[in-house]
């Protein structure tokens, strides 16, 4: 494991402590100490890798967790209650979905050139996979899985491409969003196969803004479907799009967070993440 992988696993770890011993509130000397630092040194490595304090980064997840006990009231109700209204819409600005034609999926890709490229995040390894329209599929790797398991896994969508693994500039900019959240100049095109019905789901979770939840029965209100909360899950568990498509931000109307396809601890990292990156402009503690 090279120096910066090792420094992503020490912060991922300390991220899911924090969320799992939130209520006992440890403090810098304790989390420093679990990993094996010196508090300055932790606090430093925290600040580059999740850009707030873990002082910032566990208040969020303190205030998350209050949200979804609060009793008798809606998780959206709840969330402007505790002044936790997001900062602003920022998918609708920097992140531009089209589906993919029929035609290429009915060619199974034959005559794409397809790009390929896995790097790391404070949540996990991550494997991008774009065309030159723009990025197809983004996921987090399964540990359970060689590298090889996954992009073979992939693959099976488009067998005629040409799959090149490649550091390219057009998968920077969404790597400096998932660390930063620094929006890019450019909007991030993705370029997504879906049915219509999947297509009009995923475009619905781009206006959750960063940093607010919403649940499944307001997705299928949202595109007019209000019976078809089953159907709106399905599509979102077929999400190809981890992150910028934000399907973590859906949670089960009774406030627990519900499954994720790519682990339900680390939706409770992202929305927790999300929340320490766009604090409330006021918080109001009852």
């Amino acid at each position: 494991m090279d120096f910066q992988k090792k420094h992503y696993q020490l912060i991922q770890n300390s991220i899911e402590y924090m969320i799992q011993n939130f209520e006992s509130q440890p403090n810098l000397e304790t989390l420093s100490g679990l990993a094996g630092l010196s508090p300055s040194h932790f606090q430093k490595l925290f600040l580059t890798f999740v850009g707030v304090s873990p002082k910032q980064f566990l208040s969020s997840i303190t205030i998350m967790h209050a949200k979804r006990i609060l009793p008798n009231t809606s998780i959206l109700d709840t969330s402007y209650q505790l002044g936790l209204s997001g900062t602003g819409r920022l998918h609708d600005l920097f992140i531009k979905l089209e589906a993919m034609t029929p035609g290429v999926y009915k060619a199974a890709g034959e005559g794409l050139t397809l790009y390929y490229e896995f790097f790391p995040t404070i949540l996990g390894e991550m494997v991008v996979v774009s065309s030159g329209i723009g990025i197809q599929n983004l996921q987090f790797i399964d540990e359970t899985k060689t590298k090889d398991q996954i992009l073979d896994q992939i693959k099976r969508e488009f067998p005629k491409a040409i799959w090149m693994e490649e550091k390219s500039g057009r998968h920077l900019p969404m790597q400096q969003f998932l660390q930063t959240f620094s929006l890019p100049k450019d909007p991030i095109q993705l370029s997504v196969l879906g049915t219509p019905f999947q297509i009009k789901v995923w475009q619905s979770l781009l206006s959750i803004p960063i940093g607010e939840v919403t649940t499944y029965g307001e997705i299928a209100k949202s595109i007019g479907k209000t019976n078809a909360q089953r159907a709106v899950g399905t599509a979102i568990g077929k999400n190809p799009i981890a992150v910028l498509v934000p399907c973590h931000r859906v949670i089960q109307s009774s406030g627990l967070f519900g499954g994720y396809r790519w682990d339900p601890k680390r939706k409770q990292m992202l929305i927790a993440w999300e929340k320490s990156k766009h604090p409330p402009k006021q918080i109001h503690f009852v």
